[in-house]
């Protein structure tokens, strides 16, 4: 295994991204509108009208939504009037699988233009005949994927950070995110299901002729993130910590098994026939 030869391919897939404006320009768009616009448009709102805010913040079903949050979660809410409760509940509990969105989907469309977008622009074949074997290939692909994926949703959580902090310290007083369960989040969920969405979606895109084919059937892995969303909204499911290392762990198993068929099945042979 040439790391080297790894890293080229990677290197050379990131100089392709650059070119390609349907790849990158998600990736500014989507952790503008989470990372920015909705937290600061929420807490502008709260801080500017205390009394506007108290008003749309006392709603029979947020009230029942807090009532059925875990002993673990109401734990932060102590001490905290409706409105400061409400931010907590959105940014730092509701928002929480959106960032499990991001890198999924961002890993999503640079692994469908791997091998499915080069093959369009007929900008593979000359990649295939180089002498590398067949899994250097496949795992250049996989690194050129995750590296900005994972980068991507880490700044977009420092981002996050700042934004929370910062334009919520009129109403909150204090520095109070992130929450704790958002490390093993970031840290732990996140690359894991980087990873598996990499491993499927390179497995597709090596199997489909076209860059929106690849990632079409690709983009069916966000409904894990949007089953995670729905119960964390009905407080059938809470990403807490612990859940988090649990989920995280499914994650990484599945994702393990992905890449090995990946690494044992992918042949360059199947890609030239088919181009």
């Amino acid at each position: 295994m040439n790391f080297e030869r790894i890293w080229a391919i990677a290197r050379k897939d990131w100089r392709e991204v650059r070119r390609n404006r349907s790849a990158w320009l998600p990736m500014v768009i989507v952790p503008l509108i989470f990372v920015v616009v909705l937290p600061a448009g929420l807490l502008l709102a709260a801080g500017s009208d205390l009394e506007y805010a108290q008003m749309a913040f006392n709603d029979p079903e947020l009230e029942l939504m807090l009532r059925a949050l875990p002993p673990a979660m109401t734990a932060y809410l102590d001490g905290l009037d409706l409105v400061q409760s409400g931010i907590v509940l959105f940014l730092g509990y509701l928002f929480a699988p959106f960032f499990l969105i991001m890198p999924i989907m961002f890993a999503a469309v640079i692994a469908a233009e791997s091998f499915a977008g080069e093959l369009e622009r007929k900008t593979l074949e000359a990649l295939l005949y180089t002498p590398v074997r067949d899994s250097e290939l496949f795992l250049g692909k996989v690194l050129a994927a995750g590296v900005p994926a994972f980068a991507v949703t880490l700044f977009s959580f420092l981002g996050y950070t700042l934004v929370v902090n910062g334009l919520g310290w009129p109403v909150m007083g204090r520095v109070w995110f992130p929450l704790p369960a958002w490390y093993p989040l970031i840290f732990w969920v996140t690359p894991a299901i980087s990873a598996l969405g990499i491993g499927a979606t390179v497995l597709i895109s090596a199997r489909v002729k076209t860059f929106m084919g690849a990632y079409q059937l690709s983009g069916s892995l966000v409904l894990v993130v949007l089953a995670l969303l729905v119960g964390q909204a009905t407080g059938v499911l809470y990403l807490g910590v612990a859940a988090a290392l649990i989920i995280g762990a499914v994650l990484w198993v599945i994702a393990a098994a992905l890449l090995a068929v990946g690494i044992r099945t992918f042949r360059r042979s199947t890609i030239l026939v088919k181009g």
